[in-house]
């Protein structure tokens, strides 16, 4: 991990789900507390933001494929975002698939020990299942800070239409800030 005259990174995966058209706003806030911010997207999410404009704003590129040999590679984060994270990423992550680069990196960094952050973002509906509650208490056992419920997210209602540029991207660089002072 980094001192706190060095340079500190944040990886933010985003997934595929609404508030992931405003992860520009959680790359202003992490960059405001002198984070260095890089983009990790699965496939779906591409397709919610302009990932152009994140590279101008990150200045490295959204990676969401693995490099091909010898190309340059993504700094080690001393934290992780995951935001909005949605009901297949985190069931997938938990079953230890890793059939895309950013579970890979997920896979990977928890294994490392890497302090990881996840804001879901997920329906009631989706969030009442077993494997959603199976692969949350996995994920939880393995040291991973999952903000749902009580001083997190709750789950939205199925189709109800809700806000997504609402979504509380603060509470999880709070976290980051945290979990990141408090490793050595």
């Amino acid at each position: 991990m980094t001192g706190p005259a060095e340079e500190r990174v944040l990886s933010i995966v985003v997934c595929g789900a609404g508030p992931a058209s405003s992860v520009a706003a959680l790359i202003t806030q992490a960059t405001g507390c002198g984070w260095t911010a890089q983009v990790i997207a699965t496939p779906a999410a591409l397709a919610f933001f302009d990932a152009g404009a994140i590279r101008t704003q990150t200045g490295s590129p959204v990676r969401s494929q693995y490099s091909a040999p010898g190309s340059p590679r993504s700094k080690v984060p001393d934290a992780i975002i995951v935001a909005p994270a949605t009901y297949n990423t985190i069931c997938k992550w938990a079953n230890g698939t890793s059939d895309t680069y950013a579970l890979g990196i997920l896979a990977e960094m928890t294994g490392m020990g890497i302090p990881v952050i996840v804001l879901p973002y997920v329906n009631a509906a989706l969030a009442s299942r077993a494997p959603f509650h199976r692969a949350v208490e996995s994920l939880r056992e393995e040291g991973v800070r999952i903000l749902l419920g009580p001083g997190g997210v709750e789950p939205h209602q199925p189709r109800s239409g809700n806000d997504p540029t609402a979504f509380p991207w603060h509470l999880a660089l709070e976290e980051a800030e945290r979990l990141a002072q408090a490793v050595p």
